[in-house]
């Protein structure tokens, strides 16, 4: 919360307290002389004023330090007193004792701001004749009192100051309207309407540039940014009630691209990419919390986030080198403040929904098309082949009699319940005096599943300490403990409960395990499968020292540990199913998720990892006439060490006892790794303002890499930027243009390095791997110990570096009401790590090594507003995001995954694949074109022959020659946004994202009938796909080719034919809250309550088949509906 007021900022508040009578500034040709001198770090003053007057030594102190005097009107005829002082370092108090000690004032504190009145004073301003007295309460969100915030009567000079207790009395028109206003809060306007009481709350101004904004090893005022970072409040991503933090971050920053194909409880997001993609390997960014590096964005709760910094360009993030390639996210966590303990109690309790599943042809279909597909595939043998006409007929009037042989199951309506509950509850305490600050905080987050057998529990603790130990010496102690129990069955069902056709029974009629299709029974694999389940618990602190030998130079020494442990342990059960006429027989083993359950198993594993960060940072502040200068140094040391562990026992016969101890030592398998890594970095940087009008920055790190052989093991990673604020240039205020309030340029360039390269911590050596190897001796082949070459080492390869340009502007209208910031970047990755093929006799795998070359070109946009008219506030914000990355070089070489492609001269990752000319229609057509295989008939996709082993077409089509790119895989125009309300103690937020264009792939899973040629019908296809009962004019309208076994090859094979437009949007969230009246909970000690409803993830729309969703795989746990409820309570 913003409380105080810098210079610039002062000066136009005055001067508009001038105008309205509370406030005045006294000019400076005073009649004396008066000197000021403030040490800010013992908060001293040294003042020697001769003849001067009272406010001509007021006007010196606010000149002078960070101290802002407001003033009650009728203490103007004191402030003309001449008074002659001399005092040598005196706190404020005893200064103003002084000054005041023979005249009717008297003054009060809030931090930096100092209230001016008469002794006795009631802090009113009276107008004649008027015949209404209101006594009021300004107050802020939280409901703390706002002490000197501006009341006045619009369009007149009648006004006033609140009090210590952010009281009020004034005498106004019965029809008079309140102008109120507060430093860093939006200005409310409230109609007076005869009332003698008026309490108002003002909204913080969420987009005032004296906000202050983390960076790298510091933090600097919004206005004087010059690099290309995004900020958002943490209340905010707290408000959309999201169990993992990277989910919150979905569409809240523009250029940062968060993913999710994985909805299950307490699950993470899958990616997050800032501006784009910067490497083959990982483009995840680099996460810091309070300064110190975190190995998952996940390990903090939202509720525990003051602020989160999006790091976007080099100018932002080279201060981070090596690290930093990829973007850097700077979470900033809460802190105690000085003031009076508070308790916080929140309780959550809701439901996860789960959206429309993919729908499937009904059982009478299924007998239908299967009849059709077998009828295609060879039609001399009639059409019905697998099932005759009477089944097909009455399969499901023989169902209610004859279940077991006729079953019709609903495999989806089995296996998934109705809904999943959940609940989270908060505690958390803050407050403290000047000496000691605490802000601690507790919570327990629990969500079920969608089926049997899954639930996420967690607990988190941070606790965060301020101590001021002398004037120059200051402490922080805090501690986080994270632990995390996720327990779930062995067997994943999504998949294979939408590939099972309702024709299999799940369960006999008497209630026993059913066989399925062949063992194949997803409800019997989920409940009797056997259960998986992972512990984790990470215990991380941070304990740092800060010392200010003179005002100007602070040194600051910080240690932070950090231990990570995982344990999980899988107990697979054997799982079989009986004849459906005979119980006591075991008809076979149940299958699922590729696999059978033939056994008991007990796997576990162990991974410990421990890192330890270490830093030692001077910051170096000077300010002379109208230049600012901050100068950094540091040096920091990061240690990492980690062991693996795991263990396996098959063949158990006690399955209710899941140790390792009683497992078969004949069916025993051990293995361990271990690895550890060390950097260290010096870094610093310069920040340069003069007038508040021209900015500077520059960076550097140097940056030493265990990953890299010692002739290689350096990296200097530089950055500059500049920024222009044309809004403090004469010629601009000379415009006086009242609509137009901030407009500043930036522009930035810098150098970033990418260590991470894989998964090997030493690439330059030839590294051992140890195991059992088959030597032949004396005509035995026999099995012992051995260690050979692992792989091929690579000396000389070294860091990625991505050297980055941004230009960018940012605008403020209407007071800084509308925020516009915008950015457009170019950036080049050079040496990016490929792997180089080696001979196979060689026996390594390929080793990497620097070869690639990407470039990433996209912009930014940002918008925002937010108002106050009388008692009703809201706001929006809109950000939109665009990049394109492309390979520039690769070594001569394609890289091939899936049905994607890296190939020099093309967008990354693009979709790769055969051109299709549509569905064959005629026999002519298909004799005459150029043919996938023999297989190839009328109905079946026809495609393009492109090019042969000469450059041209062949007259065949073979993956070799005529796949080709096929259109960029990665989402365009990202976006997302917000917008609230509030109006008395009701409050209402909704947030939305979305991807405006992305070209994506209809997966087989979604559209190909019989799948492992028993699979379930998707219904999408269903009276759409080309048919030999189709009229011509139905088959030249097909969407689908015609059901066959023999063409799936050619049929499904990757082609621009399964292409569409993906792009979606998505109601991420909608909360409603309303905060009861403080005279109804000051009754009974509660400071403040609010109760509220929420609901995530409410509703898609999109292109995509129903049931399916954007962002989820194909076989993913499902997006999830959540609606919660819940209570917030302050003492």
């Amino acid at each position: 919360m913003l409380k105080k007021k810098v210079l610039s900022d002062l000066k136009a508040n005055i001067c508009r307290f001038c105008m309205i009578g509370t406030c005045f500034l006294v000019s400076n040709s005073v009649s004396g002389t008066t000197t000021v001198k403030w040490d800010s770090d013992g908060n001293m003053f040294t003042v020697q004023a001769s003849s001067s007057t009272i406010r001509n030594v007021l006007n010196y102190i606010e000149e002078n330090s960070d101290y802002i005097f407001v003033y009650d009107e009728d203490v103007q005829s004191y402030l003309g007193k001449q008074v002659n002082i001399s005092l040598e370092n005196k706190k404020i108090d005893k200064v103003l004792d002084e000054l005041f000690a023979e005249t009717s004032l008297s003054y009060a504190k809030n931090g930096r701001q100092v209230m001016v009145s008469r002794k006795n004073s009631t802090t009113s301003v009276k107008q004649q004749g008027s015949n209404l007295q209101i006594k009021g309460l300004v107050k802020d969100a939280d409901g703390e009192a706002l002490i000197g915030a501006s009341v006045v009567v619009k369009g007149t000079s009648i006004g006033t100051v609140t009090d210590m207790d952010g009281n009020f009395i004034l005498e106004v028109p019965q029809n008079g309207t309140l102008v109120v206003s507060y430093i860093g809060f939006l200005t409310q306007e409230v109609k007076v309407n005869g009332k003698n009481n008026i309490n108002i709350t003002l909204k913080e101004d969420s987009q005032t540039l004296d906000e202050v904004v983390v960076i790298g090893y510091g933090a600097v005022k919004k206005k004087d940014l010059t690099g290309a970072i995004a900020a958002i409040k943490g209340d905010d991503l707290a408000a959309k009630k999201t169990t993992t933090l990277s989910t919150a971050l979905q569409g809240s920053v523009s250029g940062l691209m968060v993913s999710r194909d994985n909805n299950a409880p307490g699950a993470s997001a899958s990616s997050m990419r800032i501006r784009g993609i910067t490497t083959m390997d990982n483009s995840n960014p680099l996460i810091i919390v309070d300064g110190v590096q975190c190995d998952d964005i996940d390990y903090v709760n939202s509720n525990d986030v003051e602020s989160i910094s999006v790091l976007k360009d080099a100018a932002a993030a080279s201060i981070y080198g090596s690290k930093a390639a990829s973007g850097v996210i700077l979470i900033t966590t809460k802190r105690g403040k000085e003031a009076d303990l508070s308790l916080n109690y929140t309780g959550e309790f809701g439901w996860e929904i789960p959206t429309k599943q993919p729908e499937m042809v009904g059982v009478t279909r299924y007998l239908e098309m299967n009849n059709e597909l077998l009828y295609n595939d060879n039609p001399n043998a009639g059409f019905y082949q697998l099932y005759t006409a009477d089944q097909v007929k009455n399969w499901m009037e023989y169902n209610k009699t004859n279940p077991n042989d006729y079953p019709v199951t609903d495999w989806q309506g089995l296996i998934l319940k109705g809904s999943a509950q959940r609940q989270t509850h908060t505690v958390s305490i803050s407050g403290g005096n000047k000496a000691v600050r605490t802000k601690a905080s507790l919570s327990y987050d629990e969500v079920g599943a969608l089926y049997t057998g899954r639930k996420f529990q967690r607990y988190m603790m941070r606790v965060n300490n301020d101590f001021n130990i002398s004037d120059k010496l200051s402490a922080k102690l805090d501690i986080n403990v994270r632990r995390a129990k996720n327990r779930r069955p062995v067997y994943d069902p999504f998949s294979d409960m939408r590939k099972m056709p309702a024709i299999y029974a799940a369960m006999w009629d008497d209630g026993r395990i059913a066989e399925g299709k062949s063992g194949a029974n997803p409800y019997a694999a989920l409940i009797n499968g056997g259960t998986y389940t992972a512990w984790s618990t990470q215990i991380g602190g941070k304990a740092s020292l800060e010392f200010k030998p003179i005002k100007e130079l602070s040194l600051q020494a910080i240690v932070a540990p950090f231990i990570n442990y995982t344990k999980a342990k899988e107990f697979r059960n054997y799982a079989y199913y009986t004849l459906k006429d005979d119980p006591d027989v075991i008809g076979g083993t149940i299958e699922g998720g590729g696999s059978s359950f033939s056994t008991n198993k007990l796997s576990e594993t162990r991974n410990d990892n421990y890192h330890v960060t270490s830093q030692v940072i001077a910051n170096y502040m000077k300010s002379f006439g109208k230049h600012d200068l901050t100068v950094m140094a540091g040096y920091e040391n990061y240690v990492m060490r980690s062991e693996n562990l795991s263990a396996a026992r098959d063949q158990y016969e006690l399955t209710q006892y899941p140790y390792l101890n009683i497992g078969p030592e004949d069916f025993m398998t051990n293995s361990g790794t271990g690895s550890e890594y060390t950097s260290n970095s010096f870094f610093g940087r310069v920040l340069y303002d003069y007038a508040d009008r021209y900015l500077l920055q520059a960076n550097v790190r140097h940056d030493g890499s265990s990953r890299f052989a010692s002739k290689y093991r350096w990296g200097t990673f530089p950055s500059f930027s500049a920024g222009w604020v044309v809004t403090e240039e004469n010629f601009m205020k000379k415009l006086n243009l009242d609509w137009f309030s901030f407009m500043k340029i930036r522009a930035s360039w810098g150098m970033l390095g990418n260590e991470r390269i894989g998964d090997s911590y030493f690439p330059y050596m030839a590294l051992m791997t140890f195991g059992d190897a088959y030597f032949y001796t004396d005509g035995t082949v026999t099995s012992n110990k051995t260690a050979a070459q692992r792989d091929l080492a690579v000396e000389d390869i070294t860091w990625e570096t991505t050297t980055s340009t941004d230009i960018g502007i940012d605008l403020g209208f209407f007071n800084n009401r509308l925020h516009v910031t915008a950015d457009y970047y170019w950036k080049t990755t050079d040496d990016m790590l490929l792997s180089i093929e080696i001979p196979y006799f060689m026996g390594y795998a390929n080793p990497k090594t620097n070869a690639g070359k990407m470039s990433t070109k996209g912009w930014d946009l940002e918008l925002a507003w937010n108002d106050q008219v009388g008692e009703f506030s809201y706001g929006a914000t809109f950000n939109l995001s665009d990049f394109k990355s492309k390979i520039d070089y690769l070594n001569n070489s394609d890289i091939i995954s899936g049905n994607k492609v890296k190939r020099a001269g093309v967008l990354f990752n693009e979709w790769y694949g055969y051109v299709c000319e549509g569905i064959y229609q005629t026999q002519e057509d298909v004799d005459n074109s150029a043919k996938l295989n023999d297989q190839v008939s009328v109905g079946d996709l026809k495609y393009k022959d492109i090019s042969g082993p000469d450059g041209v077409p062949d007259g065949k089509i073979s993956a070799d020659y005529d796949r080709v790119p096929l259109g960029n895989s990665l989402p365009r125009f990202q976006f997302g946004g917000t917008l609230n309300a509030a109006y008395k103690g009701l409050d209402l937020s909704v947030a939305f994202q979305g991807i405006g264009k992305q070209l994506s792939y209809l997966a087989k899973e979604m559209v190909q009938p019989l799948r492992d040629n028993y699979g379930n019908i998707p219904a999408i296809i269903d009276g759409k796909y080309w048919s030999l009962f189709n009229t011509e004019e139905q088959n030249l309208q097909a969407k689908y080719p015609r059901l066959s076994k023999v063409s799936l090859d050619n049929n499904y094979a990757m082609s621009d034919f399964w292409l569409f437009n993906g792009s979606y949007f998505r109601l991420k969230n909608i909360t409603l809250g309303y905060t009861l009246p403080t005279k109804w909970t000051d009754k009974i000690g509660i400071k403040k309550t609010r109760i509220y409803m929420s609901a995530s993830d409410l509703f898609c729309i999109s292109n995509y088949p129903t049931g399916w969703d954007p962002e989820m795989g194909v076989s993913s746990y499902p997006i999830t509906t959540s609606v919660i409820f819940g209570l917030s309570v302050n003492f």
